[in-house]
């Protein structure tokens, strides 16, 4: 069974293939702000973080299933998996900072103190039965949390340093565990590859759920 990932995160892509899972990676193409804008504004309230994640999720599977279901069928099918990631301190969600006066505001914000990354997966089944006349295409989506710690000694001078490396520019909250940050970091509780960019157990659970086996997304040397 191939795994598709719905995604161009270096991060997610490493963690799947330190998990023995080879996935082919198609770019889908959501505008996130106008997407979550446009639901917010017809359900008349904010969504929380939780189903922040899923719903871009969700919206980032289907678009690469609408966009490239056909070519992903033709090759054997597999299972389609989008995601998303946000960082929530003082009930604010933080998403990836983009600029480097952000992120040194944010990771000053964090110091010291624990906050909560939410980690959206949704799954898509796009194997040639899935993809038959009259048969519906099936999707399943969860979240997963865990809480990191940044560590209450880090100095203004560390923290500038790093983000002057421009690599929290991109991450939702402003570091990555596998990264240069990775020594700022005290306490994780939850899965790590949940901080990291997805969760492989909440993987593990909606492949099962689809009814297929966790294990046949494994890489074989002859695949």
């Amino acid at each position: 069974m191939r795994l598709i990932l719905a995604s161009t995160s270096p991060a997610r892509l490493s963690v799947l293939r330190a998990a023995g899972i080879e996935p082919l990676c198609f770019s889908p193409e959501v505008d996130e702000e106008a997407e979550v804008a446009a639901r917010e504004a017809a359900e008349d309230r904010r969504l929380t973080a939780p189903e922040l994640v899923e719903y871009l999720g969700r919206l980032k599977a289907e678009d690469v299933v609408r966009r490239y279901g056909d070519e992903i069928r033709a090759a054997g099918g597999g299972l389609v998996l989008g995601g998303d990631s946000a960082f929530l301190l003082d009930g604010e969600i933080l998403g990836k900072p983009h600029l480097p006066g952000v992120a040194l505001d944010r990771s000053k914000q964090h110091r010291g103190r624990t906050g909560v990354l939410h980690s959206g997966h949704w799954l898509i089944d796009c194997t040639d039965v899935a993809g038959q006349a009259g048969a519906e295409t099936r999707g399943l989506g969860a979240v997963d949390t865990a809480t990191v710690t940044l560590a209450e000694d880090v100095t203004d001078a560390e923290l500038a340093a790093y983000v002057a490396t421009g690599e929290p520019l991109e991450l939702a909250g402003g570091f990555a565990i596998d990264g240069l940050a990775g020594a700022f970091i005290e306490q994780i509780e939850g899965a790590p590859s949940c901080v990291i960019g997805l969760s492989l157990p909440a993987l593990r659970n909606l492949v099962r759920d689809l009814g297929y086996d966790y294990p046949a997304l494994w890489t074989t040397a002859e695949g």
